[in-house]
């Protein structure tokens, strides 16, 4: 099943440091199979607001995702990013092939509380 890292990013100064962490970051999650979904792109607010940026790094299962973001290799470059840019993070498994969401909802309709 797919797992995917998800950053929301606030905005900030392109310092040599940030610079370098672009530059060096896809070559520390390809050996883990990821790749990135989502990067320096324009996003649409719909609802709410959304300050900053969006990335999203695709990866073959949480193992992977995980496995990438304990690395060394990731983990010596994480702080060029964390120094200059605040944000969220978080890693999350996608949902496998035929996925249907009624499923998920019969699910949740029969543990209510009985009326």
């Amino acid at each position: 099943m797919p797992a995917y890292a998800i950053a929301h990013l606030q905005e900030a100064a392109p310092v040599p440091e940030i610079l370098e962490y672009i530059e060096r970051v896809a070559g520390t999650f390809e050996p883990y199979g990821g790749r990135f979904l989502v990067h320096a792109a324009q996003h649409e607010v719909k609802e709410g607001s959304w300050p900053g940026h969006v990335v999203v790094i695709g990866f073959p299962g949480i193992a992977e995702a995980r496995d990438w973001w304990d690395s060394a290799a990731y983990q010596e470059i994480a702080p060029l990013r964390s120094r200059h840019i605040k944000g969220d993070i978080i890693l999350v498994e996608g949902v496998p092939e035929g996925y249907d969401p009624a499923v998920t909802a019969r699910a949740m309709r029969e543990a209510l509380p009985a009326e």
